[in-house]
């Protein structure tokens, strides 16, 4: 009778009568692949994007038998390593030299396996269908609180894995987190969600540089946080008196009244006047750009005089058979130092979809729609032309209002 082959270590179990003057020797390889199997050790490199298969053959030392299989190389692609079907064994697989370590998974020929995380050192044993992981939160027992020593590093931790009751002392007195002299309070980010309605009180404000009082007709400073950051009490807007109320084209001069100490002045700049329409239909020119506005204040002295220009509307673009042509510019209205830009006059056909740009109203002292205080048209841009051919309407000439108080 033959010799056969045990099922998981591949060992030569000889029949009685077979093998005369030879067990000796045959008995020794059996006892060497034990020893493979309890004690050895063999490195193994992998194939990146491929499949390693370990073997186990009868009676031959082979790399699938090792105890402990050291995988070397550098990884890219998902790739595999391989231990033959219907063997039960356990394995130590040392990982710890592989770069790329999560492309590789550890299985058995047809069934499945796992994964590696990282390159670290594994354990796993094969149930003769599935090759098995040991992982640490798989085993029973418990380890004593004097046992843990060392430092937990911030990538031990998993997101989301501290509780609050494991850092947050609910006793009124320790509410702090670490100390403030150490810098931990301000690395901690209190969400909104996280302060009661109405919880904050005057104590938990920080002071700013306003002195608490009452003002009047205050000048204030508000920071993006809503605060005041700064308060002084103003003149007021008693006594202030109409000295122009005027449309464009004009210019000339103002003369305050002797006491007066303040002017304010509403500027409108000419609108500009509208693109001409194209020969065709539906070649519309486009609309002229609105004059600026601004509202200014300044000190002044009593009985000055102030001269003033105030810029007529822009011309609309003719109409023509082919490509309209463009509107004009308004003119811009200036008093004082203070100046309003017109606006641009508006494309004509073909042009591109945005009408003639606004003008703008620099160093204004308030942006302040002129919607607000003014119904009329004063600055408005001119419609555009319609077609076939029609001319663009004119801009709107601009304005200006002028009051002083008397002191």
């Amino acid at each position: 009778m033959a010799s056969t082959y045990s099922s998981d270590l591949k060992l030569e179990l000889m029949a009685t009568g077979e093998n005369s003057g030879t067990w000796g020797s045959k008995t020794n390889d059996n006892l060497n692949l034990i020893q493979q199997a309890i004690a050895g050790y063999e490195a193994v490199a992998l194939s990146d994007g491929g499949t390693v298969a370990l073997a186990m053959t009868n009676a031959t030392l082979s790399n699938a038998r090792n105890m402990v299989i050291k995988f070397t190389g550098t990884l890219t692609g998902a790739s595999t390593v391989t231990i033959p079907d219907s063997i039960e064994k356990f394995y130590i697989f040392d990982c710890s030299a592989v770069v790329g370590p999560t492309n590789l998974t550890i299985k058995t020929a047809s069934g499945t396996g796992f994964t590696l995380n990282a390159a670290k050192i594994f354990a796993a044993y094969s149930d003769g269908t599935n090759l098995n992981e040991i992982s640490l939160d798989t085993l029973g027992g418990s380890i004593a609180a004097a046992d843990i020593t060392g430092t937990i590093a911030t990538a031990q931790i998993a997101d989301d894995a501290v509780t609050y009751a494991k850092i947050q002392d609910t006793t009124t007195a320790n509410r702090v987190i670490g100390a403030v002299s150490a810098g931990e309070v301000g690395e901690v980010q209190v969400q909104t969600d996280m302060i009661a309605d109405d919880a904050v009180g005057a104590d938990q404000l920080a002071n700013t540089a306003v002195t608490a009082g009452s003002y009047t007709s205050a000048s204030i400073t508000v920071d993006a946080q809503g605060r005041l950051t700064a308060a002084s009490s103003g003149a007021g807007a008693a006594n202030m008196d109409t000295l122009a109320f005027l449309t464009g084209p004009s210019s000339g001069n103002v003369v305050l009244a002797p006491s007066a100490n303040k002017v304010q002045a509403f500027l409108f700049a000419g609108g500009g006047g509208g693109g001409g329409g194209g020969g065709s239909n539906n070649e519309r020119g486009k609309p002229g750009g609105d004059g600026g506005f601004g509202y200014f204040t300044a000190p002044a002295t009593g009985g000055s005089t102030i001269a003033y220009s105030i810029g007529g509307g822009g011309s609309g673009g003719p109409g023509s058979g082919g490509a309209g042509p463009s509107g004009n510019p308004g003119g811009s209205t200036t008093f004082h130092n203070f100046t309003t830009n017109a606006g641009s006059g508006g494309p004509g056909h073909p042009a591109p979809n945005a009408p003639g740009a606004n003008g703008n109203a620099p160093g204004a002292t308030g942006a302040i729609s002129r919607a607000i205080l003014f119904s009329d048209t004063r600055g408005e841009g001119g419609n555009h032309g319609n077609p076939p051919g029609g001319p663009g309407n004119s801009g709107s000439a601009g304005g200006l209002w002028v009051l002083s108080n008397e002191g």
